[in-house]
């Protein structure tokens, strides 16, 4: 990330009120949302947000596919992790997976034209829920507070 700086620059250990507020308000916010987006995906596509997640990846990438470390990094599962999901999304026809002509031992995620439906039908749910549950209860202000704030921790260079 950015800027964060090592934990021992700080003399205090305890949070401030402010501080604790902030921080806990970003993880009950998080884990409230990703909650209901994945109920919601759930209900009505019968896919998990975790996998919308990666076939949204594909579909945003050059040539519609990532090497699987990418595709970890991206979506911030463990490798294992990742590849499990692929594994069930390859089982369902939503991505392939591709040799890397480079890299014997590397492999590419590759998004298939099942995926592509599927996210035509999953994408105006998850939009819609997005707006909902989170944008709708912002001002313009605030949203460009928030994604200042984002970038000031990962970094102006940050994908957001």
């Amino acid at each position: 990330m950015g800027n964060i700086s090592s934990p021992v620059t700080r003399q205090s250990f305890e949070l401030s009120e402010r501080e604790l507020a902030a921080w806990r308000g970003m993880l009950r916010v998080h884990a409230e949302l990703l909650k209901a987006l994945d109920a919601e995906l759930g209900e009505h596509i019968n896919l998990p947000l975790s996998s919308y997640e990666v076939l949204i990846y594909l579909r945003t990438a050059p040539q519609k596919r990532l090497r699987m470390a990418e595709l970890s990094d991206r979506t911030l599962l463990s490798r294992s992790g990742t590849t499990r999901l692929v594994d069930r999304l390859e089982r369902e026809g939503l991505l392939r997976r591709d040799v890397c002509s480079d890299d014997a031992r590397g492999c590419f995620a590759v998004l298939t034209k099942a995926g592509e439906d599927m996210l035509k039908r999953a994408r105006p749910v998850h939009l819609a829920g997005v707006r909902r549950l989170f944008l709708d209860h912002l001002s313009d202000d605030e949203l460009d507070v928030l994604a200042g704030a984002w970038r000031s921790i990962l970094g102006d260079d940050a994908e957001l």
